[in-house]
């Protein structure tokens, strides 16, 4: 069973909407080799696996875990990246009416973002083509998956590094960033395992091989030693760390290091309502209903440790 926690992986940037950025990105969500897939194939691959050879399974399972972060952390990009393009200015309860709101929309690289999303992330690729589970590559064999998710986190970090030069916007690029610096760290993990049943890479690691702190948000990430990282995002123990340890399989003279979750996390932003796309489309008495619900909720909640005393899942982390 899994648990969340309301913080993200990495913090996104503030910089203006930019539908064009939002949609390039969308290919590291939704596409042949984004973060849908990594995060399905590799749960697919733990869930399904085979034998004793825990230390695997456990590291597997631990990319695996990331990966849902990372979903979570692009979509949130995404629509940080569209919410507010159009630049409706009206009041929360207010009808756009006759006027052209969302004129704008029709005009952008997926239209369908403003018509279907309501200025918010979809499950599709760059293209509008919806992301579809054939993408899932679970062989049953522990060699053969170790190289494709190797094979799929490289051909990743080479788009993200393509998506990066796409776009100077702020908010596109520190969470591309992040997602460049962690799919290297992917690519060890099982290149690191590889290694383990006999593998030499020599000096092919990692893919595509160029001087990335030449991306200064990158760069950033890799002096703070991000991508020589591994989580285990277990609560009851993990063996991870018998494989993700030691020298790196980029003969760089870094060392691997595994840790139980990220040493930070940062505030997941709430989207703000957009009437213009009459998003959450309360009225006042619907409104009056869920503000009494929060209401109650809160006191609940307060109660509740006035008795048994503060929540630990709801310490800072």
């Amino acid at each position: 069973m899994f648990y969340h926690v309301k913080n993200l992986i990495h913090p996104i940037v503030d910089d203006r909407p930019d539908p064009s950025a939002a949609n390039a990105l969308q290919e590291g969500l939704g596409g042949q080799f984004g973060e849908m897939r990594t995060m399905m194939q590799f749960l697919f691959q733990s869930f399904n696996f085979r034998g004793d050879g825990i230390p695997y399974l456990d590291l597997i399972h631990g990319v695996a875990m990331e990966e849902i972060s990372h979903v979570e952390l692009v979509t949130k990009t995404i629509s940080k990246l569209l919410d507010g393009a159009p630049g409706y200015d009206g009041g929360k309860f207010d009808t756009p009416g006759d006027s052209t709101v969302l004129d704008m929309a029709k005009e952008q690289k997926n239209p369908h973002h403003f018509i279907v999303g309501a200025q918010a992330a979809l499950p599709v690729d760059a293209a509008g083509n919806p992301w579809s589970g054939s993408y899932v590559h679970n062989h049953g064999n522990l060699v053969l998956d170790l190289l494709d998710n190797l094979v799929l986190e490289a051909t990743g970090r080479l788009q993200k590094s393509r998506i990066y030069q796409m776009s100077d916007n702020k908010t596109l690029r520190s969470t591309i960033s992040f997602l460049i610096v962690r799919d290297g760290a992917h690519q060890m993990a099982f290149a690191k395992a590889l290694e383990t049943l006999g593998v030499d890479w020599a000096k092919i690691l990692p893919v595509p091989k160029f001087d990335e702190t030449q991306f200064p948000e990158v760069k950033k990430l890799m002096d703070a030693g991000v991508h020589n990282e591994a989580y285990t995002f277990s609560l009851d123990g993990s063996m991870m760390d018998q494989i993700f340890s030691g020298s790196s399989p980029a003969n760089d003279g870094s060392e691997l290091v595994t840790l139980k979750e990220p040493k930070e996390s940062y505030p997941c932003p709430i989207s703000p309502e957009r009437p213009e796309e009459f998003a959450p489309g309360l009225d006042p008495e619907l409104q009056k209903l869920a503000d009494a619900f929060s209401e109650f909720k809160e006191k609940t909640l307060k109660d509740m440790e006035d008795k048994a005393g503060p929540n630990p899942r709801n310490k800072e982390i």
